[in-house]
């Protein structure tokens, strides 16, 4: 799933590419992921209006509209957004074949993953690809879409300047859940998932099955900085592309090539070459160093 990282990634690319463009016509071949409103009236609301700015809430993108109107798109498990040009053919009742129009990292020449295009009006079109058609799209008034329970429940964003160490703490002291169970829940801190939670977790010396409420106040402000730091590279980097995640031209992140631990079982630990460790915790998986990173 798309984390914090490369969700501003698509962000700022957005806001560089689609800003004051009007949104001219709709495509779609999984209304599924229209949550809200009903796809065809989606397709009929926002035809004409223009973007206005682009904003992350967790892992949520936020496109502005003119009138007061909100877009969101949770990329949820393989999602991702494309600016680019695609010819769409129906090929039967209800299969189309999405052909790229352009060039570059886009080029595969057959996109069977598209299943929501806006048109804009200087000719592009933003693209919704998402292989396994898990994503979520929101349509409505700002106040309305601000207040839903989609949004408004999501914890402190960690790379916000009001997001103190002290809060931090404050908030994961009281925990008695497994550190990463609580670094991945989106109510206490949004954004972070499996990658991020376990190089954090790496960096800072704390074994991912650490009870929270067990974990020193000290070690605490390690996490807390180490959480800092490895957002702040991986977006710099563009984010991990070593499953699904492309930005908005096709191309991959390059965070992939610094992991620490995610990803990287029976490897050896860069600091003390012990082999990497991947343990099950619940529907999900932690790697980590078992000599680093004691229980």
């Amino acid at each position: 799933m798309p984390e914090l990282p490369e969700v501003q990634t698509i962000v700022d690319d957005l806001n560089k590419k689609i800003i004051g463009r009007k949104i001219t016509a709709v495509w779609f071949d999984a209304p599924k992921i229209i949550k809200k409103p009903k796809a065809r009236e989606l397709e009929k609301k926002i035809k004409g209006l223009k973007i206005s700015v682009v904003k992350r809430l967790g892992k949520n993108i936020l496109i502005y509209l003119s009138g007061d109107n909100l877009l969101v798109v949770h990329q949820k498990m393989t999602g991702h957004l494309l600016v680019g040009r695609w010819k769409i053919q129906k090929i039967a009742k209800t299969k189309f074949k999405v052909t790229n129009l352009g060039k570059g990292p886009l080029q595969e020449k057959v996109n069977d993953y598209i299943h929501l295009i806006f048109d804009l009006d200087n000719g592009q079109q933003l693209a919704l690809s998402d292989l396994r058609k898990f994503a979520k799209v929101l349509f409505g008034s700002k106040e309305e879409i601000e207040k839903s329970a989609d949004l408004a429940k999501i914890g402190p964003d960690p790379m916000d300047k009001n997001f103190k160490g002290s809060d931090f703490i404050k908030s994961i002291s009281r925990q008695k859940r497994k550190i990463k169970q609580v670094l991945l829940d989106q109510d206490v801190i949004s954004g972070i998932g499996n990658i991020y939670s376990d190089e954090a977790l790496f960096l800072a010396k704390i074994h991912p099955f650490r009870p929270a409420n067990k974990i020193a106040k000290k070690e605490l402000k390690n996490l807390y900085s180490a959480i800092k730091n490895v957002l702040k590279k991986a977006i710099k980097l563009r984010g991990t592309s070593i499953s699904d995640f492309r930005d908005t031209s096709g191309e991959a992140g390059s965070y992939g090539q610094r992991r620490l631990v995610y990803r990287k079982e029976s490897q050896l630990c860069g600091r003390c070459k012990t082999p990497i460790k991947r343990i099950k915790m619940g529907g999900r998986s932690a790697h980590f160093c078992p000599h680093c990173q004691k229980l």
